[in-house]
């Protein structure tokens, strides 16, 4: 069994309040847990309006495929965002 994670960085210039980034920030996830069935969280900078922080986790038989499925969701994200990512951190 094999893990691989990885934590997303976002800049949200238009949000205004935490409200507006909540409604970014569970779009995002819920689309992703939709269409790719892993774990994905808000891992941090929960009380700054205009940063989102996502970690995503990826568990497999095989390292090549967790990998593989781990930067396919990110360029998923990347698209589905309404945000731009400002950087990745693969675990």
């Amino acid at each position: 069994m094999v893990t691989s994670s990885a934590e997303l960085v976002f800049s949200l210039p238009y949000a205004h309040s935490l409200k507006e980034k909540r409604m970014v920030a569970r779009s995002l996830i819920d689309k992703t847990r939709h269409r790719f069935n892993v774990s994905v969280a808000e891992v941090g900078t929960q009380d700054v309006h205009q940063v989102l922080t996502i970690g995503i986790s990826v568990i497999s038989g095989d390292g090549a495929h967790a990998r593989t499925m781990l930067t396919e969701i990110v360029r998923a994200m990347e698209e589905m965002a309404d945000a731009e990512l400002v950087s990745v951190r693969f675990e």
